[in-house]
């Protein structure tokens, strides 16, 4: 009974909270408890807002190592940028309750529990205002999958590395050597290799390199490290390195266009915590194939830089000389690099014709429905039979990505329809209505507004 009448008294507390936070505006979320790490989970929002109207925007701070894409939407434009959930309304549509839905991914290799929340904030007689969301505390229970010593507290990971000028590392064989970028042999991108003989690094370490502009980028081997890539950076971030001494990271450099050239010019820095101090080595670039050499070599090409505690080989085959840091007044070791015969390089295949299949502009509003999107271009037929898709199947380029659509339809509720019977009859589960106007894509919520239509979930 005791139990019964606490659980009374909390509900009560947060419909309180929200009533009293936002006046007629009353935000309520739904989420688990407790979750595995690798695993993903929905939150679902409900927003009752009488006679509130006009611009508003929900707006939650995820942890790292949490992300988020929408599941349902409310008409509202979602995105997921700087681990911030949010969904903006220019005009909240005229229901008195909203809802929308995204899901959570929880990384491998989190443990522990944190707070999720929310704002949302909304205009009422010409003055800002705002309601928050009860907090919700989760539990993330640790992957049994994985290596246990890989695995962090969820809070000690938001610790991140602050960012420090260079020192000397005189004194350390910590280094990190990128490899020219090379084709890849699809499209126009290049793959980048990157070595690391992590030395004293045991723990805390990143990766941090800056892009060019009208590149993206995606990863390809990452090395039990987190990666990420906004604001043209890509990071790599470990909070326990590998065991091995020495390991290969790799990512991909997609053109935004299409069109990449054929050099690019990067640079980045590696850095790792000792006891409590930041350590940041400069990423030297060498005209090496990473992935071709032996130990022998790679010993050779790490003490090629300023720096580096590497053992001397044994071997009578190299001859050459450096100074071997650690000895006394310094020894001439022979040295001899190995001639490593240069791979042929892939040549880049020529972006596929798209023209046949290119969207043409139509007059007015209309709706489509988006079925998939891609950086590359892809054989539209054989693509989609095999999701079971057998209408016609248009292209556009838009934002950087290809955008898959099918049909044409003047009213929304046609659109949504159809969007429901490709979810149950094709392999094609995430969907969406897009709209346009005269040939130009715009949000739904515009479309609505200029024909007067009414939103249906």
């Amino acid at each position: 009974m005791a139990r019964l009448f606490i659980v009374i008294i909390n509900i009560i507390g947060i419909m309180l909270a929200g009533i009293l936070g936002g006046g007629n505006v009353l935000v309520t979320m739904k989420a688990p408890s407790r979750v595995d790490a690798g695993s993903e989970f929905d939150v679902e929002v409900l927003l009752k807002k009488a006679g509130v109207d006009g611009f508003a925007r929900f707006q939650q701070e995820l942890p790292l190592g949490l992300t988020a894409e929408l599941i349902e939407s409310s008409l509202g434009d979602f995105t997921f940028e700087d681990q911030k959930v949010k969904v903006v309304w220019l005009k909240l549509p005229a229901a008195k309750e909203l809802r929308f839905v995204y899901r959570i991914r929880v990384d491998e290799r989190l443990k522990g529990s944190f707070n999720l929340g929310g704002v949302f904030s909304y205009i009422e007689n010409n003055e800002r205002k705002t309601s928050s969301v009860q907090a919700a505390q989760i539990s993330i229970t640790p992957s049994t999958r994985i290596n246990p010593s890989l695995i962090v507290d969820i809070n000690e990971f938001q610790n991140v590395i602050p960012v420090q000028a260079p020192v000397s590392m005189l004194a350390s064989n910590v280094k990190c050597i990128r490899q020219t970028p090379i084709p890849t042999g699809e499209a126009n991108d290049l793959l980048v290799k990157l070595l690391v003989n992590k030395g004293n690094a045991q723990k805390f370490a990143k990766i941090e390199e800056d892009i060019p502009q009208g590149f993206q980028a995606e990863v390809v081997d990452a090395k039990d490290a987190i990666f990420t890539f906004k604001d043209q950076k890509v990071k790599f971030l470990w909070m326990s390195m590998p065991p091995d001494p020495r390991f290969i990271v790799s990512y991909r450099l997609i053109p935004i266009n299409g069109n990449g050239e054929a050099v690019v010019s990067l640079s980045g820095k590696f850095s790792y915590l000792v006891g409590e101090a930041t350590r940041v080595v400069d990423i030297i670039q060498k005209d090496v194939d990473l992935g071709n050499l032996d130990p022998k070599s790679i010993e050779g090409l790490l003490a090629s830089i300023p720096g580096a505690e590497i053992a001397a080989p044994s071997s009578s085959n190299f001859s050459s000389s450096f100074t071997s840091a650690g000895s006394d007044g310094g020894i001439d070791i022979p040295v001899q690099y190995q001639v490593i015969p240069e791979k042929s390089k892939k040549i880049a295949q020529p972006e596929q014709n798209m023209m046949l299949y290119m969207l043409e502009p139509e007059k007015g509003v209309y709706y489509r429905v988006q079925v998939a999107a891609g950086h590359k271009p892809i054989n539209i037929k054989r693509y989609f039979l095999r999701h079971n898709v057998t209408y016609e199947v248009r292209t556009e380029k838009h934002e950087g990505w290809y955008k898959y659509s099918i049909g044409s339809f003047k009213e929304y509720k046609e659109a949504r329809d159809f969007r429901v019977q490709i979810w149950n009859t094709t392999k094609i589960n995430d969907a969406f209505v897009a709209a346009y106007n005269n040939g130009v894509r715009i949000t739904v919520q515009e479309a609505l507004m200029i024909t007067n239509q009414t939103w249906f979930r």
